[in-house]
């Protein structure tokens, strides 16, 4: 069976993903647990409302869980989205590893003839 990139979770994931200051941002916050966005802006070279945006995206992408603490949001990682995308990506490598040795079958096949 080959996994098919119409997965939507796989798809918000690798293009939440893509950019790097969002890759950046998910790290930080991995390293810390738990951050609000005014920490991981200390830590980064963008403001405040640029990790708040990213940290949307992550959000959405289900790569980060936010909870209200007082006036605080604070964010931390939620591994279940990111855990599917890495089975989806095994799932593709397996059947590229798949293909791959067909060819090599058929190859061999041939010129052993």
């Amino acid at each position: 069976m080959t996994p098919e990139l119409g997965n939507e979770p796989v798809v918000a994931v690798l293009a939440a993903l893509a950019e790097p200051t969002r890759r950046h941002v998910l790290d930080a916050l991995a390293a810390r647990g738990t951050a609000t966005a005014t920490e991981l802006a200390a830590g980064l070279p963008v403001t405040r409302q640029a990790v708040v945006k990213h940290l949307a995206v992550l959000d959405q992408a289900g790569l980060v869980t936010a909870h209200r603490a007082g006036r605080e949001v604070r964010y931390r990682p939620a591994p279940d989205a990111l855990a599917a995308t890495a089975r989806w990506m095994a799932d593709l490598a397996d059947a590229w590893d798949q293909r791959l040795l067909a060819v090599k079958h058929l190859a061999e096949g041939t010129a052993a003839e």
